[in-house]
């Protein structure tokens, strides 16, 4: 368009496909909030965290492979991306879940453990300036560290340290780091493939990779009772379906629409929606830090997602 000037049907259109994308990530973001929640499940019965890891990553493959064959929208993938896929897969699912929560297991604390996978943003905007050439400005910044801000309001008002902490926030941000890995090889391969397509495969591959760990290591404690009931298996089919299956195929949508830098912002949400989840369910009362920490986050994710256009005017 001349001058950069744009129909208002045009604008309407984009302004539609924003708020989409964000409602979206929000989903996502709630999803894995209680994620949280039903690993922590697991993991107080003594469930092996290679038995459900291992489970929630295969059926969660199973159900999306299934679902691009009924659609008729299944990919295969190029010569030259099966590199890429196999690395994607090793990032996340295999050294990010296992790493993960094994450090929720170890710092003794869900939400000390969601507050140090909430660094994923500072991470990722190196990730995106360097790799995608990705440009943020300072209030993008200032988003980004009020929302960690927030997150520690929210964080340090919960639950002790545990006996191994230290180690557990070692693992915790190795995660982190497969993270902001696996985000941008999404990135690079968004371009050629369906999210759902991406995703498959990359639970699929991650299913090969935890494999001989769910034979060997999955079941030294195993109990008819404990592992095959219905309390086991409820959080893993949540897990399975709700935050593997549908939150990664929102979430690679998400990438793709914002880019790596800015999409990651989102993560800093996890450890609040993780919070209120449980105090909607009865699990924990969340007191005026914690709020205030909830709404100090808030503003910080809309600061991030500004952009500037011209002298001093935001979009």
């Amino acid at each position: 368009m001349k001058n950069g000037y744009r129909p208002r049907y045009m604008k309407s259109r984009e302004f539609k496909g924003s708020f989409l994308t964000y409602i979206l990530s929000l989903t996502a973001i709630t999803l894995w909030g209680a994620s949280y929640i039903w690993s922590d499940c697991l993991i107080g019965r003594g469930i092996s965290i290679f038995y459900f890891v291992f489970v929630r990553i295969f059926i969660a493959g199973l159900l999306l492979l299934a679902f691009n064959i009924a659609l008729r929208k299944f990919q295969t993938v190029r010569k030259k991306d099966a590199p890429w896929f196999l690395l994607l897969a090793f990032c996340e699912p295999f050294i990010y879940f296992l790493f993960e929560t094994y450090g929720i297991k170890l710092t003794g604390s869900p939400t000390l453990s969601a507050m140090t996978i909430a660094t994923i943003p500072i991470f990722s905007i190196f990730a995106g300036v360097v790799f995608f050439r990705e440009k943020i400005c300072g209030l993008n910044i200032l988003g980004i560290f009020l929302s960690l801000g927030g997150i520690v309001l929210v964080a340090m008002a919960k639950g002790e340290l545990g006996e191994h902490f230290m180690v557990g926030i070692a693992l915790l941000l190795i995660a982190v780091v497969a993270e902001v890995c696996h985000a941008s090889i999404t990135k690079k391969l968004s371009d050629r493939y369906s999210s759902r397509n991406i995703v498959m495969y990359q639970f699929l591959i991650g299913s090969v990779y935890l494999f001989p760990l769910f034979l060997f290591k999955g079941f030294g404690n195993f109990t008819p009772e404990a592992y095959l009931s219905w309390e086991t298996w409820r959080p893993i089919l949540c897990l399975s379906v709700l935050c593997s299956s549908v939150a990664f195929s929102l979430w690679v949508g998400t990438i793709k629409k914002l880019g790596v830098a800015k999409s990651s912002i989102f993560t800093a949400l996890i450890p609040v929606a993780s919070a209120i989840i449980a105090w909607v369910l009865g699990h924990e009362l969340l007191n005026w830090r914690q709020w205030l920490g909830v709404a100090i986050c808030t503003v910080g994710v809309i600061l991030s997602q500004m952009t500037v256009r011209g002298r001093g005017r935001l979009a």
